[in-house]
């Protein structure tokens, strides 16, 4: 069983980081598309991954071009505040890739306008907020996945 988490242009190494270590414990392959918001070196990406960066199975990508042609066949679900349909109506299968934007904008509006149908949120129960933290928006879509492929 496994999933894949797509990262489009992170900025904060410490998700990325985060990301990092719930791909690991959960089985799952991370996916990163440049440009990102800090070096792959940077010390703060590897202390929030602690010593676990190294077994990671992680794939780059140079632009959101070159991830789109190299999985054209694949099977998404993306993730925006822009979505109509809560993230627990997806449907789980292995290989699916889920795709989340960068922390300051979210997915670029090409994605959104061209996916619709494929475009999720995770229902926020207060009106304070916009958002969560991309780490846990993160861990509360796999683990969903991982509960429903169990």
């Amino acid at each position: 069983m496994a999933l894949n988490i797509v990262l489009f242009e992170p900025e904060i190494p410490n998700n990325t980081g985060n990301i990092g270590r719930l791909a690991l414990a959960s089985g799952s392959k991370l996916h990163l598309v440049k440009p990102f918001g800090f070096e792959i070196s940077d010390s703060r990406l590897k202390r929030a991954g602690l010593d676990y960066w190294q077994h990671l199975d992680v794939i780059i990508y140079e632009s959101i071009e070159a991830f789109f042609s190299t999985n054209k066949d694949a099977k998404f679900a993306f993730f925006s505040s822009h979505g109509e349909q809560p993230h627990w109506n997806i449907e789980f299968e292995n290989n699916l890739f889920l795709v989340f934007g960068k922390e300051s904008a979210g997915l670029p509006k090409s994605v959104i306008e061209n996916h619709k149908n494929q475009l999720y949120k995770i229902p926020l129960y207060s009106e304070h907020i916009r958002s969560l933290n991309l780490a846990n928006a993160v861990g509360i879509v796999v683990y969903e996945g991982l509960r429903q492929l169990k």
